[in-house]
């Protein structure tokens, strides 16, 4: 952790909170920072309290829950600062330079985080098979992301003049590759090796039989064909979403025991953040670069929010139009276009809800909380969302590896007190963590020290 000064900040990514600011003056543009804040609270809150409140964590497969509202939402954040951040660029090459360090950094602790490392709150393990390690995960699609817009946004870049029609452009064309991609590759059948330890076909070698075209369905789409044969199927992720869906599992949509007859393809890896759908979810964040675009270019307040609240409202209109007429279904695991138009309209309302109550009629007390975790987002997705803090408490019990701090204080705390697992889970979450975490970075915040890369 590093202590920087108030002027130096630049949003090195989404949750890399840095010093985000209006171009009316020098004073933080505190609605990014309080909706960086909130996708983060959001993240901690779907991750630890999803297993008990199915219907906030990720769709298994079509639909769209509140969990899968948090990486638009990251992206769009990602590209609104980065129209902020490179509103003057000096030098092209010196700045290009910073985009791909910064780039870096986070594709480091992207891997890093996805390693052993990260399982440490439920096992004290710290090690991971490099044969079997996860190539792709939440930090590396924002790198992916905020490289290419970063780039995009340098090299169009006019001193007088928004570059929005090349973003249209570069928008198309990657719409385009991922369409094409999508309805044209031929899926064959394919197979692959149990490596669950748990399941009773571990170490077998199942089947799947697709040999078709254009499919949407969990087991033949071609998003998880590409990942399969650029990533290889071993480093994708292990446990899909799908395995809460009713083919796969008779307590959907909790996940359980996979049922006996369930299909071959409820044991298989597949990759939420690989490689054709984070082409498409560079979308999002192109989306989050025209908004900044309109803070740079609109100086009054009802200027900017008639065209967010209108952008918002038609992105919403389509997808939902694309969704429910059956022309693209709502998806996070594919990040179908209706996905990207759903939760990019959904970003766009609540920012401009935020921006009105926050910089416009200064309401900000009530969101110091998410404020401070915003600034600091880096520190409470490392130590909070990925879970180091709680391996800390978690390598010291009483006995027993279950007889650890945080467990009595969830067990007798809160869900003795409720009467239900369900609802003290959930007040667990969100006053000993989140609200935790506010008032740590809000301590943090007093002394100016934030994490950044």
């Amino acid at each position: 952790m590093a202590e920087i000064k108030p002027e130096t900040s630049h949003d090195e990514r989404l949750l890399v909170a840095e010093e985000t600011r209006s171009l009316a003056g020098n004073r933080r543009l505190a609605s990014l920072d309080i909706f960086r804040g909130l996708t983060v609270a959001l993240m901690i809150l779907v991750d630890d309290a999803g297993g008990d409140w199915p219907a906030i964590a990720h769709a298994p497969w079509n639909g769209c829950n509140l969990a899968d509202f948090v990486m638009p939402f990251f992206l769009f954040i990602v590209g609104v600062s980065i129209s902020l951040a490179l509103k003057r660029i000096p030098s092209k090459f010196e700045a290009c330079k910073k985009v791909c360090f910064r780039t870096c950094k986070l594709l480091f602790w992207g891997l890093l985080l996805q390693g052993g490392f990260s399982h440490a709150p439920d096992k004290l393990t710290y090690g991971v098979d490099v044969t079997m390690l996860r190539f792709c995960g939440i930090l590396q699609r924002i790198a992916l992301s905020y490289l290419v817009v970063s780039l995009l946004e340098i090299f169009t870049k006019d001193s007088h003049e928004d570059n929005f029609p090349t973003g249209r452009i570069v928008a198309a064309s990657l719409l385009l590759i991922y369409l094409a991609t999508l309805y044209g590759t031929y899926v064959p059948d394919w197979e692959y090796v149990v490596y669950d330890k748990d399941s009773i076909l571990f170490g077998k070698i199942q089947s799947v039989s697709c040999g078709v075209r254009g499919n949407l369905n969990p087991p033949c789409n071609a998003v998880g064909y590409v990942d399969r044969q650029v990533l290889g199927i071993n480093h994708m992720y292990h446990h899909p979403a799908w395995r809460r869906s009713k083919a796969c599992t008779d307590d959907s949509p909790y996940e359980g025991s996979l049922r006996q007859d369930a299909p071959s393809w409820c044991h298989a890896p597949f990759e939420p953040e690989g490689v054709l759908s984070s082409i498409s979810a560079i979308l999002s964040t192109i989306i989050g670069v025209h908004f900044g675009h309109i803070i740079l270019h609109l100086k009054g307040h009802s200027g900017r929010l008639k065209h967010w609240i209108s952008t918002g409202l038609a992105l919403l209109t389509l997808g939902l139009t694309l969704h429910f007429t059956h022309l693209m279904p709502l998806n996070k695991q594919l990040y179908s276009f209706s996905y990207i138009c759903v939760t990019s309209g959904a970003a766009a309302l609540v920012f401009s809800a935020l921006y009105s109550l926050v910089d416009i009629l200064e309401r900000k007390r009530m969101f110091l909380p998410l404020k401070w975790i915003g600034m600091n987002a880096m520190l409470v997705y490392v130590m909070g969302a990925e879970g180091i803090l709680a391996a800390f408490f978690n390598g010291w019990y009483y006995r027993d590896p279950r007889n650890t701090l945080i467990n009595w204080i969830r067990e007798h705390v809160f869900i003795r007190v409720w009467h239900s697992r369900r609802a003290g889970v959930l007040m667990y979450v969100i006053f000993a963590e989140i609200l935790f975490w506010g008032l740590v970075t809000g301590g943090f915040h007093r002394f100016n020290i934030y994490w950044k890369l």
